[in-house]
């Protein structure tokens, strides 16, 4: 069994793609926890632009001044992931009540299944209705402009989306 960590903390996520939603919480979790582990999973019910090994490099990239934080990827259930590192603590971001809805199913399960508790953090207002989901949506449909969509994402994740999304359709 992987070593007890009080002060461990899990950000599970698809972070497909990164945004600076996701960025935000990263760095107020690093100050709020002696280790933060960032951990690129799959989800079933999404399809993904990025493979993770793509996301975890675009991770690491824009958090590698953050030195108590690590980039993981995983598979499998998020809860035996944290058991394996020895986390107590589950972090997950909270945007809006639709969140907070789905979050308290996982985070009741977790903590039943794995004695893992979930703490949420607020996104920052400015990032509150930022869905990786929908910034994939405009891109595909077309209304792309790396300039624009910068305000959601990093400018390199963005024209990295692009990139991707608009290759795909050609």
């Amino acid at each position: 069994m992987a070593e007890d960590v009080k002060n461990l903390a899990i950000f599970p996520g698809a972070f497909d793609p990164l945004t600076h939603g996701h960025l935000d919480i990263i760095q107020r979790a690093a100050k709020l926890y002696d280790r933060l582990i960032v951990a690129v999973g799959h989800n079933p019910l999404k399809t993904e632009v990025f493979t993770p090994d793509e996301r975890a490099e675009m991770l690491r990239h824009h958090t590698n001044e953050l030195t108590n934080v690590e980039v993981s990827i995983y598979s499998g259930l998020t809860v035996d992931f944290a058991k394996s590192l020895g986390a107590r603590v589950i972090l997950r971001g909270i945007r809006d009540n639709v969140d907070v809805h789905a979050e308290l199913e996982i985070a009741t399960t977790n903590r039943i299944i794995g004695d893992i508790e979930t703490v949420f953090l607020m996104t920052s207002g400015d990032h509150i209705l930022t869905s990786s989901t929908l910034i994939k949506q405009i891109v595909e449909i077309g209304r792309y402009d790396a300039d624009h969509l910068a305000r959601l994402v990093p400018l390199d994740v963005a024209k990295r989306l692009g990139d991707r999304l608009h290759s795909t359709k050609e």
